[in-house]
């Protein structure tokens, strides 16, 4: 699994982050959805063999621009999880 983070310019309210949420969950495959309009960034979670240009379709095609795309693993977190060092 891996992780996306999308860095964004356009959001202004949480309005945009719905609109955002929406455009990704349109896309097969994606989980884990969240975005902020504070800090301009969206993350999912999604399958490794996953192309991000659909989403960055999604998106762009609602008038929002994806300045910067950083995919990493995906680890997932237990409930507790903190316990562990």
């Amino acid at each position: 699994m891996k992780q996306y983070t999308l860095q964004l310019e356009g959001m202004k309210c949480p309005m945009c982050e719905s609109h955002i949420n929406d455009q990704i969950r349109e896309v097969k495959g994606t989980s884990k959805i969240k975005s902020s309009y504070h800090t301009n960034i969206a993350s999912f979670v999604c399958g490794d063999n996953f192309d991000v240009n659909q989403v960055k379709a999604n998106i762009e095609k609602q008038g929002y621009h994806v300045l910067n795309i950083r995919r990493e693993e995906y680890v997932k977190k237990g409930f507790f999880s903190f316990l562990k060092k």
